[in-house]
């Protein structure tokens, strides 16, 4: 009986060993929820400062149909690339001041000449108003040594002469008197003295004035003449220059186009010469014109041997997929990028119209030239088969300069080619294969084996 209530019994150290076991196993989910937690956290960071995907990816090629008629024009290449203008000009200053009135806007088109821009003129207009007086001034003198000396000038000196010579005259009548009333004892030797001295004097008097009349006679001598005359010639300068200078407050389009960017607003200071976002701006408005286009493409090394000089293309926009414009290459960069292995190909487009933009998406599609004993060549239709791998919900993700643009395709059917494309892409195009469900338009990509 004894045996069996000490079998009822609660064994509280067994209980108190269990506590401990519990203890333990709560410490081990802990830790390891904080390690998959660190875990995650560590791969979204990785996430966000590396967030170029891996992808896999596919080149399309194309094919060109031929059409009853003639032989179809062939696609050597395709390249994919931004619209650029050909010449894009940032108007700026000549000389530094304060906006006092802005006549553009962005998307503005402007004629050459037309003045786009006036800065403050009070300090500059002082400046002309102060060299135009010294000019003037400087002529006037410059009259006055050419016109030699007046009349009037000319006969005041010779009435000094003559008055001096009978100054004279009386003077030496005086000393002879003098002389002989000394010799008689009448007068005293200072009077003789005297009267000598005043001889003498008269006629230093009489040689000073002849020669005075004789330079009024002549006039100004020609080195003076000269001198204010090459007065003149900088006095002029500095006239022209500030002419110039006040001229050039109001700022002028170089060109006929079409604004694409406004920089300044009324009251900025401008100044001349690269400056920073902050403070003073550098220039007023950059300019280009749109009816000078081009296509800037990075060609492949490999590809760049199947195209010449002046080789012709067509080319389409992602925007506007369904209109076509003729190009022909028109710069080629005299050397390659090594980094990318390509090497920088411009395409000028022909017939620009208002629908193209600088920095839209382009591709071209090179033709080939057509041989010289072949018929005329109608247009092709170039026929587009890609893998089904690489079209998402009817769209393809093209791979450019380091990101994806996601674009919309159309698509006929499968064959033992892939899947045809009839909209959307024209051949040479870089597709992700697979892509990912979380990569999205714009999002940064590299190829699967390629270094970070």
């Amino acid at each position: 009986m004894d045996a069996d209530i000490k079998k009822l019994r609660i064994d509280r150290s067994k209980k108190q060993n269990d506590g401990e076991g519990s203890t333990w196993a709560t410490r081990v989910i802990w830790t390891g929820v904080i390690l998959f937690m660190t875990a995650g956290l560590g791969r979204y960071a990785y996430g966000i400062f590396n967030n170029a995907i891996e992808v896999d990816a596919y080149r399309v090629k194309s094919a060109s149909s031929a059409s009853s008629g003639g032989t179809a024009q062939t696609t050597i290449l395709n390249a994919t690339g931004y619209i650029v203008a050909h010449h894009k000009i940032q108007v700026a200053s000549k000389v530094v001041g304060r906006v006092l009135w802005i006549g553009v806007e962005k998307g503005d088109r402007v004629r050459e000449g037309q003045v786009i821009v006036r800065l403050e003129d009070d300090e500059y207009k002082a400046q002309l108003q102060q060299a135009v007086g010294q000019l003037k001034t400087l002529e006037a003198r410059l009259e006055e040594l050419t016109n030699g000396s007046r009349p009037e000038e000319v006969a005041t000196a010779k009435a000094n002469v003559d008055q001096s010579k009978a100054d004279l005259v009386n003077a030496e009548i005086t000393l002879k008197r003098t002389q002989q009333l000394v010799a008689e004892k009448v007068l005293a030797q200072q009077a003789l003295d005297d009267a000598e001295g005043r001889v003498n004097s008269l006629r230093a008097r009489v040689n000073s004035l002849e020669k005075t009349f004789d330079l009024v006679k002549l006039g100004p001598r020609r080195e003076v003449i000269d001198a204010v005359r090459g007065q003149i010639v900088e006095a002029r300068g500095r006239v022209a220059f500030y002419e110039n200078t006040l001229s050039n407050t109001l700022i002028k389009a170089p060109v006929s186009g079409t604004v694409l960017e406004r920089n300044v607003e009324k009251g900025e200071f401008i100044t001349t010469g690269f400056v920073g976002d902050k403070g003073a701006k550098g220039y007023v408005v950059s300019l280009a014109d749109l009816n000078d286009l081009q296509v800037e493409l990075d060609i492949n090394q490999n590809d760049f041997a199947r195209l010449d000089r002046k080789q012709k293309g067509v080319i389409t926009t992602d925007a506007y997929p369904d209109r076509k414009y003729a190009g022909v290459i028109d710069e080629i960069a005299p050397e390659a990028n090594r980094q990318k292995a390509t090497v920088q190909v411009k395409v000028k487009v022909q017939q620009p119209d208002d629908y193209l933009r600088p920095d839209m998406n382009a591709s071209v599609a090179f033709i080939a030239d057509p041989k010289p004993d072949s018929a005329a060549p109608t247009a092709a239709k170039a026929l587009v088969f890609v893998p089904s791998a690489a079209v998402r919900n009817d769209a393809v993700y093209i791979i450019l300069g380091g990101k994806v643009i996601k674009r919309a395709v159309r698509v006929s059917g499968s064959t033992s080619e892939g899947l045809r494309v009839e909209e959307g892409l024209i051949g040479g195009e870089d597709l992700v294969l697979n892509p990912p469900a979380e990569l999205k338009d714009g999002d940064k990509v590299k190829l699967k084996g390629t270094a970070k």
